[in-house]
């Protein structure tokens, strides 16, 4: 290999890195937003809708095989427009309505830019698959510019998460070409974690209502003394003093 072939190399691999790298950085960034998100809620909530997440970064090999499986031409420009999953992170949550709350916070932050949503949650696939997926542009700042990079962002339940990575080593496991029988087994196992997904929703709720009774029965309790057995409630005008201080 001669010097021009050795530098055309270099650059060839120095290109890839670059590229592979954006991506990394993007997932990073998102990485520290969801601990920052975690960390607020654990320590001014009482509950912290985030249970824990992963990333995941497609390999160049990987890459091209969708690119050409997609019918995109071999250049970065083409990746860049035909593979939007490169980088890819998953939020599991507890609930099917920390799902939305995470997804609001997420939309709300003004450095991301949303790209897509699609709601597999109220728009299941024809397999039982449920899944909230957002496909954002996450700001990557380099030393000699800033590089908008796409991140695809799923987020689920525990329950979907179980059924989708078993489904997932299922289909695998059969090449992809799996009996009738097992996808109607695969669907009815779908329908029983949503069905769970749906009781601890309600379980949730109730829960939710008997704090707020509690609450609203503290508060009653803290505006009223009892002296010789009689209950006094405190004036108005005293509580409107102690709120100011």
């Amino acid at each position: 290999m001669n010097t021009q072939q050795l530098d055309q190399l270099k650059k060839m691999r120095n290109e890839i890195t670059r590229f592979m790298l954006k991506y990394k950085f993007a997932l990073e960034e998102m990485e520290t937003k969801i601990e920052i998100l975690k960390e607020e809620f654990q320590s001014l909530h009482d509950y912290c809708p985030i249970e824990h997440t992963n990333t995941r970064l497609k390999t160049p090999e990987s890459i091209m095989k969708k690119l050409i499986r997609k019918g995109g031409t071999i250049a970065i420009d083409s990746i860049e427009e035909y593979v939007k999953d490169i980088a890819g992170l998953r939020i599991t949550c507890s609930f099917i309505s920390d799902i939305y709350r995470v997804s609001e916070i997420l939309q709300k932050q003004s450095d991301l830019k949303i790209l897509q949503v699609k709601d597999y949650i109220k728009n299941p696939k024809s397999n039982g698959y449920k899944s909230l997926h957002l496909l954002i542009e996450v700001p990557v700042f380099l030393s000699d510019r800033v590089e908008n990079v796409c991140v695809e962002i799923q987020i689920r339940t525990i329950a979907m998460d179980f059924w989708a990575s078993l489904e997932h080593k299922i289909f695998y496991k059969y090449n992809r070409s799996v009996p009738q029988h097992l996808l109607e087994e695969i669907k009815e196992a779908a329908d029983t974690a949503n069905a769970l997904d749906q009781q601890m929703e309600r379980l949730m709720q109730e829960v939710q209502s008997i704090k707020d009774l509690q609450h609203e029965d503290t508060e009653r309790e803290l505006r009223s003394i009892t002296i010789n057995n009689q209950k006094f409630n405190l004036p108005e005008a005293l509580l409107e003093i102690l709120g100011k201080e």
